[in-house]
């Protein structure tokens, strides 16, 4: 039996809303409908004929609502895009009943980001249409990890074995909650690394360690995924500077070349804060992933949309 059949044979989800519960099967089967798209854009044709599907952004975003508008439109689908500031949000219209509306114009697919943890899930419980998180609060962001990890699956044949160290401001980050959920269910070791005010005890228990030393972090590692410090979330201001942060936990060509392994590659969800997290020579290096990530975005989100297509055929197929 194939990926792609035991994959629809056990996908009865509607939506998209996080990875934790996901197996590898699963995770896998997204990965290979991604790599079909990759490889033949004709398999791309029609899978979302005459649907309609609203990208609700009420948090900022540039790559994430670009690539979902792209994978909708390459896939047949027509792309709505919301904006708050000019919607019935701002005359005190919940999200609930702006979703009913929606819905009434023939909506069946909601692209959500939002600032709040588990908002789109409860949407998800309250309507019969399929909603997939584009990144809620600090709670996870699962088409960004489905994308870093294809890349580096890519890059290096698998995931299986590696170690990859995720470096940044972990605490407020749902990238790197829905990355750690997905690498470890594949068989990679996670490591995290940041100040102490950017490290989460949470996650102490899915990681294969933690630490404050960058240096130290680095030795061995396969794969670097930097993030950036979200000042968006901060509740208090930092007690170090940008140069402070940048010396001793910025990623630079030197240091990776000093102390990773000599074909480590390096990925970023993004946006870049240059001369912060990560040095211009590192991110623009061939080291760097970081552009066939934003490229495999598109193929990931077909992915993922097209899955769920599917499960919404057969589910009514199935009565």
């Amino acid at each position: 039996m194939s990926s792609r059949k035991n994959f629809s044979a056990k996908w009865t989800r509607k939506d998209l809303i996080g990875l934790k519960g996901l197996n590898s099967e699963d995770l896998n089967a997204i990965f290979k409908r991604a790599e079909k798209f990759q490889k033949n854009p004709a398999s791309q044709n029609l899978k979302l004929k005459g649907e309609l599907a609203a990208l609700i952004f009420l948090e900022a975003s540039t790559r994430t609502r670009m690539s979902f508008e792209v994978a909708v439109n390459r896939l047949g689908g027509h792309s709505l895009i919301f904006s708050a500031q000019a919607s019935s949000l701002e005359k005190g219209e919940t999200l609930l009943d702006t979703v009913k509306n929606l819905e009434a114009l023939g909506v069946r697919f909601f692209i959500i980001r939002n600032g709040e943890n588990g908002v789109i899930k409860s949407l998800s419980e309250k309507s019969p249409s399929s909603f997939i998180n584009a990144g809620d609060g600090t709670n996870e962001h699962p088409t960004q990890a489905l994308l870093d990890i294809f890349t580096l699956k890519k890059s290096k044949g698998k995931i299986k074995g590696l170690k990859v160290l995720i470096v940044g401001d972990i605490l407020h980050s749902r990238v790197a909650r829905s990355n750690i959920l997905a690498l470890k269910e594949l068989g990679a070791a996670v490591f995290l690394c940041g100040p102490h005010e950017f490290l989460s005890d949470e996650l102490r228990d899915l990681v294969a360690g933690i630490s404050n030393n960058l240096n130290e972090s680095l030795i061995d590692s396969d794969a670097v995924l930097c993030l950036r410090i979200q000042r968006e979330r901060l509740k208090e201001e930092l007690n170090f500077t940008a140069r402070d942060y940048f010396q001793n936990f910025g990623l630079t060509e030197e240091r990776v070349k000093k102390y990773a392994k000599p074909d480590c590659v390096i990925l970023h969800p993004g946006p870049l804060n240059r001369e912060v997290e990560i040095s211009s020579e590192l991110a623009d290096g061939p080291r760097s992933l970081i552009l066939r990530q934003v490229h495999n975005g598109v193929f990931i989100r077909m992915a993922v949309l097209s899955l769920i297509k599917e499960s919404l055929i057969s589910r009514k197929n199935h009565g």
